[in-house]
C-alpha cells in the first residue's frame, strides 16, 4: 500500500492478520501515477512485478510512539513559524506608525506591554492588542511543548550520545533521533544524509557530473534543527568552525553552513553507531565506559 496520513493506524490493524505489510514509498515509485493506463489492476500488476525483483522502494514505518512523537514535533513547528509570523506583524504595524523595532525584542514581556502602553492611535493598539495575546499565547504552548518533548526526548536510545556533542541541545536531539530512528538502518553517513535531504542534487551529461544544490528530500524539520546545531557548533567548537571558515572563504557563506551541517551529520552517524558519549567533544575526548561489578553470592 501506498504511504499516506492513516498508513500506521491502517497497518497496526491488519499487521496480525497478514504475513507481511510492505509501505510504498511514493515520492520514488512515480510509475502508478504518471502511467497513462491507471486502473486497480494495472497499478496491482505493477506492485507486484517490481515487488518480485526486490525493487519497490518502501517507506520506513513509524511505531505508534514515534508517530506521536513525530506529530507533536510537527506541532511546534507550526507553533514556531506563527510565533514568528506574529513578531513580522508586530513589527510591521509599529514600523507604519514611525516606531523602529527589531523583532528580537518581542521575546520579553516587559518589552510587550512597553509597546502597549505607547501613545498610537486606538485602531493601532486593537491590532497591537490582538496579536500580541496571541503571541503570550503561542509562548506558553511553545513552552509546555518543549517541556514536553525534553521529557519524551530522554527516554530515546541515543539522547545522551547526542547531547555530549556541543551545539546539540534536547530539543534538537529529539527531533533528530525522531527522524533517524534505529541508525542500523542506514548503510552508511551518506545513506543519513541522503534520507535527511542535506546531499547535492547530481545531474550526469554524459561523462561529466554537475552537483546542485542539495536535494530537501527528506525531513525538513530535521534538516532545519541540524542546520541550528551547526551554527552553534560553528560558535562553539573550534573543529567545527574551523572547517566552516575554510569553506567559507571558497564557496562562501551559505554552502559553507550546509557542508558543516553535513559534517556535523556525519559526527552524529559515528556517535550513534558507536555509542560514544562525549566527555568533551571540543578536543573529541570520550567519556569513559563505567563498569558495572557485580557480587557473587557467598
Amino acid at each position: 500500500m501506498e504511504s499516506t496520513g492513516n498508513t500506521g493506524y491502517f497497518v497496526r490493524e491488519i499487521n496480525d492478520l497478514v504475513k507481511a505489510v510492505r509501505i510504498i514509498n511514493p515520492t520514488q515509485f512515480k510509475i502508478i501515477s504518471q502511467s497513462v493506463k491507471k486502473t486497480e489492476e494495472s497499478s496491482a500488476e505493477i506492485i507486484a512485478k517490481y515487488l518480485s525483483k526486490g525493487l519497490l522502494p518502501e517507506a520506513r514505518m513509524r511505531s505508534k510512539e514515534e508517530a506521536q512523537l513525530a506529530s507533536l514535533i510537527g506541532t511546534r513547528n507550526k507553533f514556531v513559524k506563527l510565533h514568528a509570523a506574529l513578531k513580522s506583524k508586530i513589527h510591521n504595524i509599529l514600523n507604519a506608525n514611525g516606531i523602529v523595532t527589531k523583532k528580537e525584542i518581542f521575546a520579553s514581556e516587559k518589552n510587550l506591554k512597553k509597546v502597549l502602553g505607547g501613545d498610537l492611535e486606538e485602531a493601532s493598539l486593537f491590532e497591537l492588542r490582538i496579536n500580541i495575546t496571541e503571541l503570550r499565547n503561542l509562548n506558553k504552548a511553545i513552552e509546555e511543548i518543549d517541556k514536553e518533548l525534553t521529557k519524551r526526548g530522554k527516554k530515546l536510545k541515543g539522547h545522551k550520545n547526542l547531547t555530549s556533542i556541543t551545539g546539540i541541545g534536547d530539543i534538537s536531539a529529539t527531533i533528530l533521533l525522531n527522524t533517524i530512528g534505529d541508525v542500523n538502518d542506514f548503510e552508511g553517513n551518506h545513506k543519513l544524509a541522503a534520507y535527511i535531504g542535506i546531499v547535492p542534487r547530481v545531474y550526469i551529461s554524459n561523462e561529466t557530473s554537475h552537483y546542485g544544490r542539495i536535494t530537501k528530500m527528506g525531513n525538513k524539520i530535521a534538516r532545519t534543527a541540524l542546520v541550528q546545531c551547526a551554527l552553534i557548533g560553528i560558535r562553539y567548537n573550534p573543529y567545527l568552525r574551523a572547517f566552516y571558515l575554510k569553506l567559507k572563504t571558497k564557496k562562501g557563506s551559505g554552502k559553507a553552513i550546509i557542508a558543516t551541517a553535513r559534517k556535523l551529520l556525519t559526527i552524529i552517524y559515528r556517535t550513534l553507531k558507536n555509542n560514544w558519549v562525549f566527555e568533551d567533544f571540543n578536543n573529541f575526548k570520550i567519556a569513559p565506559v563505567k563498569k558495572i561489578y557485580r557480587l557473587s553470592p557467598v
